[in-house]
């Protein structure tokens, strides 16, 4: 099973073909290469997986996404044994 995680970008190396960027997943910074979505700029939400953004999405989408991932993750923890 695969996850692709929804991710702010905060900068962008337009003068690499990779186009490498830095991007937030709720708090957390990585970078990705946008290669494949050569239209994301700074400020944009990019759906990544293993490192490279697949597609965009607009903001809307992305908190939603990631509002159900933290739920997720909530039930997760409530499950585990103490």
């Amino acid at each position: 099973m695969c996850l692709a995680v929804p991710g702010r970008v905060l900068s962008v190396d337009d003068t690499d073909p990779l186009r490498p960027a830095k991007v937030d997943f709720s708090g957390v910074t990585k970078q990705v290469a946008l290669v494949y979505t050569p239209d994301a700029k700074v400020g944009d939400y990019v759906i990544v997986h293993i490192g490279f953004a697949l597609s965009r999405l607009d903001e809307d989408e992305a908190m939603k996404t990631l509002e159900e991932l933290r739920r997720v993750a909530d039930t997760m923890t409530r499950m585990e044994p103490a």
